[in-house]
């Protein structure tokens, strides 16, 4: 009995250590607050990682398609309820997260003799207002942070999720001095932030490199991966779905400049 809460903790430990392995390569996915919305952006291989979940509702994730199919329809089921049961105005990202998912991600994880999540998650929720959006990352063991959830406390304008913490971390070293007013330098910025990312995730590649140098890196991974961009436009937002794909021309005028 004196060994149980051990082994525990030793199964915790490497349960973690096995999903933070396999989300290492994960493709970062990057959120912007703009004027006009907010951008998601990600580049992918074969599959989707951005989907609308309700009026003013998106996500994207990182990990097994499986895993993240299932925690899309739970949201999709979780916000379709609350919208029908009460209307579509008390939807909340906010009441979603904390007492749906996040509990539901901390007992998967902590059931040791049960799967965990292998995934994670950002959350995105457009305002009627620019200060009023709002960015939820939640990982697989059930933890969160929030663009801004408490009074007082400082906004960001910007969500991400990417493979390894060192390189969610240079993301938003990136991202807290960029400046992103509209839907093409946020496109820029989305853009530069996911090869940060991606570039930084890699052990031999801890700092980043000089604009030129990244914008190299980026273009040489333009062959192997798609670009998947959405935004939830603000406008929009008063009077029907949000959800809607960048147009094209914004895509290919900002990819040139990577190409």
């Amino acid at each position: 009995m004196i060994d149980e809460p051990y082994r525990w903790v030793e199964a915790i430990s490497n349960r973690r250590e096995y999903i933070e392995n396999e989300l290492a390569t994960g493709s970062p996915t990057i959120g912007l607050s703009f004027n006009e919305g907010i951008l998601l952006l990600t580049f992918g291989r074969d599959r989707r990682k951005i989907f609308e979940i309700y009026d003013r509702i998106a996500i994207g994730g990182i990990g097994h398609p499986g895993d993240i199919e299932r925690l899309r329809m739970m949201a999709i089921e979780l916000a379709s309820t609350e919208g029908f049961t009460r209307s579509a105005a008390d939807v909340s990202l906010r009441r979603m997260v904390m007492y749906a998912f996040s509990p539901a991600l901390k007992q998967a994880f902590e059931q040791i003799y049960g799967p965990p999540y292998l995934a994670r998650i950002l959350f995105a929720e457009v305002g009627l207002a620019q200060d009023e959006d709002l960015f939820v990352r939640l990982d697989y063991d059930g933890s969160m942070h929030a663009s801004a959830m408490n009074v007082g406390k400082r906004r960001e304008g910007f969500g991400a999720i990417a493979g390894t913490r060192r390189g969610l971390e240079q993301v938003q070293n990136f991202l807290r001095e960029a400046d992103f007013p509209d839907l093409r330098s946020a496109l820029r910025a989305a853009i530069h932030a996911w090869g940060v990312g991606l570039y930084t995730a890699d052990k031999d590649h801890a700092d980043v490199p000089e604009d030129s140098a990244l914008k190299e890196f980026v273009k040489s991974k333009l062959d192997h991966y798609t670009i998947e961009a959405a935004i939830l436009d603000r406008k929009a937002a008063e009077s029907r779905g949000a959800f809607m794909e960048v147009p094209e021309p914004d895509l290919e005028a900002v990819l040139s400049d990577f190409s």
